[in-house]
């Protein structure tokens, strides 16, 4: 199946009632786990919606921001090429993202349901995370904003599995395939089978040993050891 063919599959998906069978030890603790010799059964989905215009949301959302921006993250970047009729490549600045699953090897990362990026990383089927190294805040804030030329300047080759942009310089980078795609609320939650990854230069310019770039408060910041 084409990559993009694989994200229409994982939309379909959503709106299918069937049910899987995995070996998922997120669904066994304790001594049911070591107890375990065969596949687990899956839990049965919970119905997933969005919160309705009439019901009353339970929590301030500019409290929710305060709370939840004491939570320090990393930051990357989740690259694309040109989908089929398209000229230039798909980026965005994400916080969002995280490893998911060893076996097999699984990504996620949200994105807001109105973002304009997401439909062409969508298009294409597949993506890049690269992940930023401290001295890079300049390019986070590049790819944050809207209705501009994203990759201008920017030195950029293909990724080897999917030929999604991957940057230069970057610490870290994981070139996937969308997986499956997630409603959460107001964001999407879209999971990448990993195809390859790798680490870049750690001296390269920028990217100052390898350290990471972090988000915290609203502002950039570093990693010191103690």
């Amino acid at each position: 199946m084409e990559h993009a063919g694989m994200a229409a599959a994982a939309v379909r998906y959503l709106r299918s009632d069937r049910t899987r069978t995995g070996t998922s030890t997120s669904t066994v603790t304790g001594a049911a786990a070591r107890m375990t010799t065969g596949p687990v059964e899956a839990l049965p989905r919970p119905e997933l919606r969005c919160v309705g215009d009439d019901e009353r949301v339970p929590v301030d959302q500019a409290e929710f921001r305060r709370v939840l921006g004491n939570f320090a993250t990393g930051v990357t970047v989740i690259t694309a090429p040109a989908a089929e009729g398209e000229h230039t490549p798909a980026g965005f600045a994400c916080q969002s993202f995280s490893a998911l699953s060893l076996d097999p090897p699984l990504v996620s990362f949200m994105v807001g349901r109105t973002s304009t990026t997401w439909p062409r990383i969508a298009r294409a089927g597949v993506f890049c995370v690269n992940v930023l190294g401290a001295g890079q805040g300049e390019l986070c804030r590049r790819f944050a904003v809207s209705g501009a030329d994203k990759f201008a300047g920017v030195a950029h080759e293909p990724a080897p599995a999917t030929g999604s942009p991957r940057l230069t310089g970057v610490p870290a980078w994981v070139d996937c395939v969308i997986h499956a795609v997630h409603p959460g609320g107001d964001h999407l939650i879209v999971v990448g089978r990993v195809e390859a990854l790798g680490t870049g230069d750690e001296h390269a310019s920028g990217t100052l040993g390898g350290a990471p770039l972090l988000f915290h408060r609203g502002r950039f910041g570093g990693f010191t050891t103690d």
